[in-house]
């Protein structure tokens, strides 16, 4: 079992709430065999929201064009200039999978015992943080990952972790849980608190996910085979926010991206608005725009040699108590809306899409107003491409701060937003475009993913050849 109090660098959240754990003690001290569900499930949740709401969520932000470094320092240049290399963000590649360690103990002590709550909750989380892991990296450790007994444990191709996510969601679905045997989820169940129904709605939305991913790739008939079956069947989806709530404004009980950006390891200024969402927002008279950023003006994507003065360029609002969102709301309903668009017609899509951009409103105590009858009205009478567009600049928009790595996501598989034609400074820029980092190091060339860290290729020879930053993965 892997720790629960994270290294600073990965910037876990712990919590005295949650009273089976003891969190001066380290659970790599415990032996994994015995331990209780209950305090091996938390270290795991806490792990990934670490994991995924640090590191990996400054790089999809940066990506997704919400922020850009700041002109009054270098911290995340190299993810601004798409420069990350070998040596840069090896913690996240640790994090993921020692919060997986712990993840995939339950999943397997679950499985052994007949305890089928726990076996989907851990089926659930694997899947959710291996899409991630897999749409940055490309292949990736899945089928002998985790195990104490394989050193350097194969790497899977993308389509391989597709095929093993859905099986093993599918495994994990088809359980009885009215007949799982041992301890019963609650408290130590930082998402859902013990509620199985929310559990069977994530899952089904994960595989929605999953399948939509790969719409535009050489897989397209398993996505809409797998689409068309979920839509027949009458499964519910998520209609809640799959989230980390328990945060603190203190010392490693912040939401990991506040943690690691405004108290332990930076200043708060790093990030400052980028011209991209920055003119998104303005352009359309969004009022999300003074929930994201505070007062100032926004900088142009990478210009951080820009000699303008940084104290006029506005700062990234972030907060500590926000939660860590492994799929929110919002993501549920456009993916749905998505998917009623592609597979029935159209019927439903607009009242989804009008859901969600109000849902993720109304996570700032805000409503789309007129914009809903105006500049974001669904274009119902439209083609494919102009409500595609819609959905996905919405989701874009509402991925904001914590799941920028989404919109990255999004942007590669679907093309939008779409990239300006001509740098930001150019008076003919278009509101929202994404546009090429002013100092990039890739020729003109987007990044696509993240290479394999250092500390994976040193320890594991079966790592794969090394892949150019602005190489596609397999469904891109």
């Amino acid at each position: 079992m892997k720790k629960l109090i994270i290294s600073l660098l990965t910037i876990s959240a712990t919590f005295t709430a949650c009273t089976d754990l003891d969190i001066n003690r380290d659970p790599d001290l415990l032996d994994p065999n015995k331990a209780p569900f209950s305090a091996q499930l938390p270290a795991g949740i806490s792990g990934l929201a670490g994991g995924e709401g640090a590191s990996l969520a400054i790089i999809g932000g940066m990506w997704s064009q919400y922020w850009t470094q700041s002109n009054a320092a270098n911290q995340y240049k190299d993810i601004d200039n798409y420069s990350i290399g070998t040596s840069d963000y090896n913690f996240a590649w640790d994090a993921m999978y020692d919060a997986l360690g712990d993840i995939r103990n339950v999943k397997r002590r679950a499985a052994n015992e007949g305890n089928w709550k726990y076996y989907l909750i851990a089926t659930t989380l694997e899947a959710q943080a291996s899409q991630i892991l897999t749409d940055y990296y490309g292949s990736i450790p899945y089928k002998e990952a985790n195990n104490k007994d394989i050193l350097a444990p194969a790497f899977n191709t993308g389509e391989e972790v597709y095929t093993f996510m859905i099986e093993d969601l599918n495994d994990a679905l088809s359980k009885d849980l009215s007949q799982s045997v041992g301890e019963t989820p609650g408290a130590d169940d930082f998402i859902f608190g013990g509620n199985m129904a929310n559990w069977t709605k994530f899952a089904n939305t994960m595989k929605l996910k999953i399948y939509m991913r790969q719409t535009n790739s050489s897989r397209s008939a398993i996505a809409d085979a797998g689409i068309n079956q979920l839509l027949t069947s009458g499964v519910a989806f998520l209609d809640v926010d799959a989230a980390m709530t328990q945060f603190a404004d203190a010392i490693n009980q912040s939401n990991p991206l506040f943690e690691y950006n405004n108290r332990r390891l930076n200043v708060a200024t790093n990030l400052r608005m980028s011209t991209t969402m920055f003119s998104q927002l303005d352009d359309n008279s969004d009022p999300r725009r003074a929930k994201y950023y505070l007062a100032g003006n926004a900088l142009n994507q990478g210009d951080y040699t820009n000699p303008v003065g940084a104290g006029t360029i506005a700062v990234v609002d972030l907060h500590a108590t926000t939660p860590v969102l492994f799929m929110s709301k919002e993501e549920s309903l456009f993916l749905q809306a998505e998917a009623m668009e592609r597979y029935n017609g159209g019927v439903g899509a607009q009242a989804l899409y009008n859901a969600a951009v109000t849902a993720n409103f109304a996570r700032y105590g805000l409503t789309p107003g007129t914009l809903l009858t105006g500049a974001y009205a669904y274009p119902t009478a439209g083609t494919f491409s102009q409500k595609l567009e819609a959905i996905i600049t919405q989701k874009w928009i509402a991925s904001f701060p914590g799941n920028g790595f989404e919109g990255f996501f999004e942007k590669n598989r679907t093309g939008f937003p779409v990239t300006s034609a001509v740098p930001q400074s150019n008076a003919g820029y278009v509101a929202g475009q994404f546009a090429y980092a002013v100092n990039g190091t890739t020729a003109g060339l987007f990044p696509r993913r993240i290479v394999y860290p250092l500390s994976e290729r040193n320890a594991n020879p079966n790592a794969p050849t090394l892949q150019p930053i602005t190489s596609p993965v397999w469904w891109d």
